[in-house]
């Protein structure tokens, strides 16, 4: 029980389900119709409507390229001011030796800049405590530190956000993040996974002018409920050429009318996350059935960019199957679009995974991302977003 829900871990209780149809034909249908129409049903149904590029968004680039990382890397850090009083703070590198603009891995994470990278010359940042206010980001939980020079040194740029600069990430949150400058209650008001969402195109709207940066081959990277993030991201914002979603299970990549792990129910239980989605999604807890929409079509919504779903064998709440099965559903429109989906419905053991356009892997164990899987991101984004000779 979670949320005085029962949880179902048993394959022989999933149940019969039908999903939506894709209705798309043809190319032709999906690009000029039905995409457009499936993004709208999201909207409606689950994340909630989200504004545009603030009209008096600014720039403070105030570290405009430092050496940094032992000589490997220059940085950048960026303060985007969405309004007088609301700002998020980007962190960049570019390869040292770099002579044209690079390909780029856009992370959403659970802490403050200071914190996701080894680096003494990034400004300490402030996250969320308890109270509801802002502490210094050394005083924080503190999570793994993502090594950037691996990345730096096979071509790649690297930037990092932390997902509280954007919204905070507790009930009754509203009115201390970005949600707060747009109040248009509703239920199809916006949650904190679209705010989220919203942040990371903001920060893209940075990266189209740094010349130091292919904006056309920027991906995005996030895990748990930022992998849920980063799907509709990407869903969201076509200008992200590669999304990488880690373990995002239910409310992502994994199919809701399976009852296996995590459910709507589960989600937007008024002691979890209901702020997180908009208000219509709590309206399918017990009817999923009668959902227009399901994670086939957000994954979907990617084509015919590459999106890799990286999960753990053991993550049986974030139902690894049900991303699987979600990523097959989606194949037909990759291959309506001329990419090439999974092409298979045998799901691969753990530490074997595909490759294609529509990338799937999991690791040996549970929830999160573990050092092994950067081999598996890096691979996939070798494949996908080649840095140039």
């Amino acid at each position: 029980m979670v949320a005085g829900i029962p949880v179902n871990y048993d394959e022989a209780l999933v149940g019969n389900y039908t999903l939506p149809d894709l209705l798309a034909r043809d190319a032709k249908t999906w690009n000029e119709k039905r995409r457009a129409e499936i993004v709208r049903l999201f909207e409606e149904n689950e994340y909630g409507r989200s504004p545009g590029r603030p009209a008096g968004m600014t720039f403070e680039v105030f570290d405009k390229g430092t050496i940094a990382l032992g000589g490997k890397g220059i940085r950048r850090q960026v303060r985007v001011h969405f309004s007088a009083d609301k700002s998020m703070d980007l962190l960049l590198y570019v390869p040292a030796g770099a002579t044209k603009p690079v390909p780029f891995l856009l992370n959403l994470s659970f802490s403050a800049n200071s914190n996701t990278v080894d680096d003494p010359g990034v400004r300490e940042g402030e996250v969320w405590g308890p109270d509801k206010k802002k502490i210094p980001a050394s005083q924080g939980r503190k999570f793994g530190k993502i090594d950037v020079v691996r990345l730096l040194e096979a071509g790649f740029g690297f930037g990092t956000i932390y997902y509280g600069d954007i919204d905070p990430d507790f009930a009754g949150g509203l009115e201390y993040g970005v949600r707060a400058d747009y109040p248009k209650p509703g239920p199809d008001e916006w949650g904190t996974i679209a705010a989220w969402a919203w942040g990371l195109s903001r920060a893209m709207d940075y990266l189209e002018t740094d010349k130091s940066v292919d904006a056309k081959r920027v991906a995005i990277l996030g895990v748990s409920r930022l992998g849920k993030t980063v799907m509709w991201a990407g869903a969201h914002d076509t200008r992200f050429a590669l999304v990488i979603a880690s373990c995002s299970g239910e409310g992502g990549a994994a199919l809701s009318r399976r009852n296996y792990g995590e459910t709507i129910a589960h989600l937007t239980a008024p002691s979890r996350y209901p702020y997180q989605f908009c208000a219509n999604y709590g309206k399918f807890a017990e009817h999923v059935d009668r959902l227009p929409v399901d994670a086939h079509m957000l994954v979907a919504l990617m084509a015919p960019r590459p999106v890799l779903l990286q999960t753990g064998d053991k993550d049986f709440w974030s139902d690894p199957k049900g991303e699987f099965l979600a990523a097959v559903a989606a194949g037909p429109v990759y291959k309506l679009l001329g990419k090439q989906g999974l092409d298979t419905d045998q799901m691969p053991a753990a530490g074997s995974g595909i490759f294609h356009t529509i990338g799937y892997y999991m690791h040996d164990g549970g929830h999160g991302t573990i050092p092994a899987d950067w081999d598996q991101y890096l691979k996939f984004l070798e494949m996908h977003l080649k840095p140039l000779p």
